[in-house]
This record gives C-alpha cells, structure tokens and sequence, in this order.
C-alpha cells in the first residue's frame, strides 16, 4: 500500500513538473529547508520571520524593509527572480545613500547553482542564494 502510495505520488508530482516547465523543475532541486533556514539567519531581524516587513530591526532603518511576500504580486504576478538574486548575491547592490539592503553576497558563497527564472533564463549564483530564492518564491501571496 504504501509503495503503490509513493508510486502515484511520484507520478502526480512528476506530471506537475512537466506541466509547470523547467522552473518548477528547478524549484524541486532546490534545499527549501536550507532556504528558510537562511532566511532566518540573515534576513528575518529586518523583514520579519513572516517575510512581510517589519522585523525587529525594521524601527531603527531609514527605508522599511520590503514585504517579500508580495514581491511577485507587485511585478504583475511573476516572480521577479533575476532582480531578487541579484540583490541578495550583490550583482544588484544599490550600495549608495539610502541603500534599501546591505550586501549579502559574500555571506552565501557557496557551490555553484542555477536558478530558472520564469522567462526560462539561467541565472548562475550559488547553492545557498538558490535554496534562499526557492524558498521566497513559495512564500509568495
């Protein structure tokens, strides 16, 4: 019973795969455990352990941590993956006056990994910025 169980699940998920395309596909290889494990280490004292904003550091900064939980809501409803890895790994810095984020790239260094942005573009980073990136895209509203 419980292999048959796991044999239909197996194929119900591997039908979802192929019918979401590559980036679903992609999202699976991903650690989401890691990835909100990371959060929680590095990103939930400003933008909350919910990801909406608002984390105990939210207070004391100038420019209000962004709700991540609304970021695929607020690009017309895709995720906008390319820009939210490139502003974690620090390709995206905006490290002038004012900056919304520091740099956290050094911090998730890592194996090599790709992430699969809906558009089907490869995005080179690293495994730890790819668990982080899956594991935002699962917490979108």
């Amino acid at each position: 019973m419980v292999r048959r169980l796991v044999l239909v699940w197996g194929a119900v998920l591997w039908g979802a795969v192929q019918m979401a395309g590559p980036a679903l596909a992609q999202n699976l290889a991903q650690d989401l455990a890691d990835g909100q494990a990371t959060y929680a280490q590095w990103c939930a004292v400003c933008h909350g352990a919910a990801a909406q904003g608002g984390g105990p550091m939210a207070p004391v900064l100038i420019l209000q941590p962004t709700d991540l939980t609304r970021l695929a809501a607020s690009n017309g409803g895709t995720f906008p993956t390319l820009r939210v890895v490139m502003r974690i790994d620090g390709r995206d810095p905006l490290v002038s006056h004012g900056s919304p984020m520091p740099l956290f790239g050094p911090f998730f260094e890592g194996s090599s990994a790709e992430v699969i942005a809906p558009d089907g573009t490869r995005i080179p980073t690293s495994q730890p910025v790819a668990n982080l990136v899956a594991w935002l895209q699962g917490v979108q509203q």
